[in-house]
């Protein structure tokens, strides 16, 4: 049943296509979030790999292992929810679960202070840029109604 309503929406997608309807501009600020998001997973796959080593023969190591493969695997899984609204919100509890990694290696601490600040840096800059591509958007869209007969972009082609 979920490969149908599949379909039908690719088939609507396709249905509400027209040659010249330009594609949507996806947000900066997802991509870049996601690009940190997906960083910090492997930062943390590779502090789980270290809790082997740091906590063999503890009776707290499978715990430690669970906990962070899960918190790697949400990191990754983040990044497709990033767009909904609640998605940033994910991504700020994965931030202080990081954090929290730093109890069991306490470096891992300066590592999510690191990640951290890059998280902060994507979603500011990022929204920055989306904000310039909405704007740039909108005045290219005004010059389009205004000047109809020129080229499709005010340089010409190239």
């Amino acid at each position: 049943m979920a490969r149908e309503s599949i379909r039908q929406r690719l088939e609507r997608q396709q249905a509400e296509w027209r040659p010249g309807i330009p594609k949507p501009r996806r947000s900066v600020r997802t991509m870049f979030a996601s690009t940190v998001l997906v960083l910090q997973a492997l930062a943390v796959a590779f502090a789980t790999l270290a809790m082997i080593g740091l906590y063999r023969g503890s009776a707290a190591l499978p715990w430690l292992l669970a906990g962070g493969a899960a918190l790697a695997v949400a990191l990754v899984a983040c990044c497709a929810v990033l767009q909904k609204p609640w998605g940033l919100k994910a991504g700020w509890v994965l931030q202080v679960l990081t954090f929290a990694l730093g109890l069991a290696i306490p470096l891992m601490l300066i590592v999510a202070a690191g990640f951290t600040g890059c998280w902060i840096y994507a979603l500011v800059k990022g929204r920055q840029i989306d904000a310039e591509n909405a704007e740039r958007d909108r005045l290219e869209a005004e010059y389009r109604r205004e000047h109809p007969d020129e080229s499709e972009s005010p340089e010409g082609t190239l």
